[in-house]
């Protein structure tokens, strides 16, 4: 039986595979089910920006004009609500001639802050520069040095106070859940027991409870004649609450971590510290950097409850700004996306650098 082989016309060019073009095609108009819905979700969106820009923008009252606001009423935003209120939102009850320190204040911290993140500072001088701001800092907002007016801590708020929270206790549950994973995975029962009773009490009860009990319960139990400043007990609830949480993130780090490490490293002769330190923590931290981040976002966002002991951070002061005066109450929308704006840039910068710390650690790992 003989074969014969005949040749086929030669089939078109397959149409490119990449670029925008071919996205579209394969993800947006795969077929007429999916054109069609496309189409329609893109009028939907099309039609919800133009009208939100209408209102944000083109029909907006900029001026801190009471009347125009009111004559714009569900036609415009008023974006004047910023300007009458601003100050008091953003420093919340801060005595207005000495708005210019917790200015220099907080700015001062954050540049500490945004040093620490850069790798060309992680040396030994760091802890000295974080003392000095800190020091400087509380001059600053307390008073009663070189000439300035005492503050008491109560009238602290606004962004400061908020900024201030997060950055003091991110600073202390840093360590304190270091030390309490490490706890919690330890041979010694006696430690073990005690940082797992830490972390399931803690974890059992919301934030609120914890500010409550710090600032209300706290003082019941101390002996007659000793006070402790409310803002240092809210420092200590949240800096408890975060580490607990942040405790069990660095210990899904160690656990995910293979044992063939510590035993090469007592191979070695490491001490259980060196182990640690050199060789465990770090590749566990590395593990968890996402996890960690978002327990930072969290806490960012969770010192909006220090309210509850009268305490005005941003979301507080806005409240006391508006609360306050009757005119300007029904233009809180305003003020609310006034700062989920200043919320929504300082977690997205932290979500940035959480990124950019996962790719650089994941250089070493690439083979």
């Amino acid at each position: 039986m003989t074969t014969v082989f005949k040749s086929t016309d030669a089939r078109p060019m397959p149409g490119r595979s990449a670029g925008p073009l071919a996205w579209l095609r394969t993800h947006l108009f795969a077929s007429p089910g999916n054109s069609a819905m496309s189409l329609a979700l893109l009028a939907l969106g099309l039609w919800a920006v133009a009208s939100a820009m209408d209102w944000a923008v083109w029909q907006a009252v900029l001026g801190a004009n009471l009347q125009a606001c009111n004559d714009a009423r569900g036609a415009g935003a008023c974006w004047g609500v910023i300007a009458e209120k601003g100050r008091l939102i953003v420093m919340g009850r801060y005595p207005e001639t000495e708005h210019w320190r917790p200015v220099i204040a907080t700015a001062l911290m954050l540049g500490v802050v945004v040093l620490s993140c850069m790798p060309r500072f992680w040396n030994k001088a760091l802890p000295l520069m974080w003392a000095v701001m800190l020091a400087v800092y509380f001059v600053l907002m307390k008073g009663g040095f070189f000439g300035l007016t005492s503050v008491d801590t109560d009238q602290w708020g606004g962004f400061p106070l908020t900024v201030m929270l997060t950055v003091i206790s991110m600073t202390l549950a840093f360590p304190l859940a270091i030390f309490v994973a490490l706890g919690r995975r330890s041979n010694m029962p006696a430690i073990k027991t005690l940082c797992t009773l830490y972390v399931e009490l803690v974890r059992g009860v919301p934030l609120i409870t914890v500010l409550f009990m710090a600032s209300f319960m706290l003082p019941l139990f101390m002996p007659e004649g000793v006070k402790i400043d409310v803002l240092l007990r809210v420092v200590v609830g949240i800096t408890l609450f975060s580490g607990a949480y942040m405790a069990e993130v660095i210990r899904g780090g160690l656990q995910a971590l293979p044992k063939g490490q510590t035993e090469a490293a007592a191979t070695l002769g490491l001490t259980y510290w060196q182990t640690q330190r050199m060789i465990v923590l770090p590749q566990a931290l590395t593990t968890v950097v996402p996890s960690i981040m978002n327990t930072f976002i969290g806490l960012f966002k969770d010192t909006s409850l220090v309210t509850i002991v009268s305490l005005y951070e941003l979301t507080g002061a806005l409240g006391l700004a508006l609360n306050s005066d009757a005119d300007w109450r029904p233009f809180k929308i305003e003020a609310y996306l006034f700062i989920t704006f200043i919320y929504f840039a300082f977690c997205f910068a932290m979500s940035r650098y959480s990124l950019w710390i996962e790719q650089r650690t994941a250089v070493s790992k690439v083979r």
